[in-house]
């Protein structure tokens, strides 16, 4: 049997808010998680780790998720193993993660998870403890390491406190998340001030949790959210573009960007959109909104869709008044303005998310598409129909034109006519569909890995 060293678990009169002094086991016999509802390489995870005398479990987001009768996304796994010692258990595994130290067990594409029990801060040991702050409270480092009476009151939400054990394949819940998966209510573990100070990204899960599983926000959870959103602006960019994707690439995009409005956290993922969400009668917020609105409607429809195309939609204004700026001041050619304004724009908003030029490439080229395809004539036009962004420059003239301006609508109106009309007359020039990046070779191509830094579950 292997041995455990860790600290012992806080007493019971020190326990957060919604932690229970002892966990609810639900029996097999109560619960509706299959073994065939599991993936065999998590299975194989858990199965060796067990075999192994370390203890092992399904945690947080893929339970939450079997109980609601979702297929979840991924499996993560939670043990009393420390990472080098999962290492020497798994050939096929890779140690990340700075904030919080994992073991990845890739089988293929699939990666399972596999995360040590967290642990308590020790103020009075912080060597010892290796946890670390900054002076607003957020964890920068926090390789602290405990019982799974700890991990559970140090997972974020009541729900993600579950833990489905493959010894007698029960789940214990901690903090009654069953209970309020069927309430339909969000409640978070602790204070939620201090737990948002912590990791100021919890927002936007509370948010991205209660549009996904159809749960209204406790007010606990609900009311501290304005007075933070301004903390996001502490977060790295490139975690918060990981963030995007998952509010507004999994079909609940509208949902997400209302009530990220709502609570101030939008403005501070798009800071260059404050000024368009004022009013949302005028054309630059029914553009953004029926942006996620088809972007919804594709993935309800097993389409195709990439982030380039939301990300030229959503700066499409700011863009807009770049470009006048310039012309304006400076005498430039609408090609010119457009160029220079839409370095300028990328180059401000990847302060916040960073999104990756394999998106602000293709999200240029429809913005510069939408000029030719004003201007195409002759030879021109099927040399545009075959363009590889015609397709999605062409979507984009069809957003462009629902939600244009009165003044706009007619010309626009005709521009679209026009080239719905030549797709009709030239069928096989034209693209059927450009909205998905091109799938690389195995060969040549990169496995696309989870982000090294623990998520408390999906």
């Amino acid at each position: 049997m292997a041995k455990r060293a860790f600290s012992k678990p806080a007493d019971a009169t020190e326990l957060p808010a919604n932690i229970l002094a002892q966990p609810v086991v639900i029996s097999r016999d109560q619960h509706n998680i299959s073994r065939k509802d599991i993936s065999e390489h998590a299975l194989k995870v858990l199965y060796r780790l067990h075999n192994a005398g370390y203890e092992a479990y399904l945690v947080g987001g893929c339970v939450r998720d079997l109980l609601l009768g979702i297929k979840p996304k991924d499996f993560d796994v939670v043990t009393n193993a420390l990472p080098d010692q999962v290492y020497k258990l798994f050939r096929n595994c890779r140690l990340v993660g700075r904030r919080f130290r994992l073991a990845h067990i890739m089988f293929g594409r699939e990666i399972i998870e596999v995360a040590t029990f967290r642990g308590h801060h020790d103020e009075e040991e912080p060597e010892a403890k290796h946890a670390k702050r900054d002076a607003k409270g957020m964890l920068l480092r926090d390789n602290v390491y405990g019982s799974i009476d700890e991990d559970a009151q140090r997972r974020d939400f009541t729900v993600n406190a579950l833990y489905y054990n493959i010894a007698d394949f029960a789940i214990y819940d901690y903090a009654n998340g069953a209970q309020d998966i069927e309430r339909g209510i969000l409640r978070m573990i602790g204070d939620a001030s201090e737990r948002y100070r912590e990791d100021p990204v919890r927002m936007l899960r509370a948010v991205r949790f209660a549009t996904k599983l159809s749960m209204q926000m406790d007010d606990s959870v609900r009311k501290p959210i304005r007075e933070h959103a301004h903390l996001l602006q502490n977060i790295p960019a490139a975690r918060l573009f990981e963030e995007c994707l998952k509010l507004f690439t999994a079909g609940k995009g509208v949902a997400n960007f209302e009530l990220l409005t709502e609570y101030h956290l939008f403005q501070q993922l798009f800071p260059l959109l404050k000024s368009y969400l004022a009013n949302v009668d005028e054309p630059p917020y029914q553009m953004l909104r029926q942006t996620f609105a088809d972007t919804d409607s594709r993935i309800q429809k097993d389409l195709s869709i990439t982030p380039a195309y939301l990300f030229a939609a959503l700066l499409w204004w700011p863009l807009q008044a770049r470009m006048e700026q310039l012309m304006f001041e400076s005498g430039l050619p609408p090609v010119d303005a457009m160029n220079i304004a839409a370095a300028d724009v990328f180059a401000r908003q990847v302060q916040t998310v960073a999104i990756p030029k394999r998106f602000t490439i293709p999200a240029r080229e429809i913005w510069q598409l939408q000029q030719r395809l004003e201007r195409a004539k002759g030879r021109r036009v099927g040399q545009l129909l075959g363009h590889p962004r015609f397709r999605a420059a062409y979507d984009f003239l069809l957003l462009r034109t629902a939600t244009a301006p009165a003044s706009e609508r007619e010309q626009l109106e005709k521009l679209a006519k026009f080239w719905t009309q030549q797709q009709r007359q030239q069928p096989d020039v034209a693209p059927s569909d450009d909205r998905a990046p091109k799938k690389r070779g195995r060969r040549g191509g990169r496995r696309r890995r989870k982000p090294s830094g623990k998520s408390e579950s999906n």
